[in-house]
């Protein structure tokens, strides 16, 4: 693959290194030695640390602007679902997606996948958010609520 690493994948690039439908947010990086299990394959944790840094990168650039000005909010993952699909090994390109899928008034779905040529793992999460001292909910604000709408196409729940 002639990827470009940790920068955003406009829709033309996802489409041509094997995405079906381009992502709202997609970021390329490499298998690295240190990822490697005693099998020489990804070890699960790998692919949970990606999925990782795409969603708080997705935070940085998506949610961040809507709490300017205001207290930010603890951004938690309450629980996860990974699927995976296809082993990969050291050196192997891969592509990490995130796009946020419905929400509530305080929590939102985010879908994640990796791909390297196909399909690789899925992730879905429950995010929820939270005041700083951790005791209540944290309303998505409504610019973010419509930004989830038109960028992701998310549905609003509840």
């Amino acid at each position: 693959m002639d990827l470009i690493f940790h920068t955003p994948l406009s829709p033309d690039a996802q489409r041509r290194h094997g995405l079906e439908v381009p992502q709202p947010l997609a970021m390329a990086d490499r298998v690295r030695f240190s990822e490697l299990d005693i099998l020489h394959h990804v070890n699960n944790k790998a692919y949970l640390s990606w999925f990782e840094t795409l969603r708080v990168a997705y935070y940085d650039r998506v949610f961040a602007p809507h709490f300017k000005g205001l207290c930010a909010p603890r951004n938690v993952l309450r629980n996860a679902n990974v699927h995976y699909m296809k082993e990969m090994v050291l050196d192997e390109d891969y592509i990490t997606t995130a796009r946020v899928v419905s929400f509530r008034r305080t929590s939102y779905v985010m879908e994640q996948q990796i791909w390297s040529g196909d399909l690789r793992a899925t992730m879905t999460g429950v995010m929820v958010l939270r005041t700083q001292d951790g005791k209540s909910g944290y309303p998505l604000p409504d610019s973010l609520r419509a930004t989830l709408i038109e960028q992701d196409g998310a549905v609003a729940e509840g």
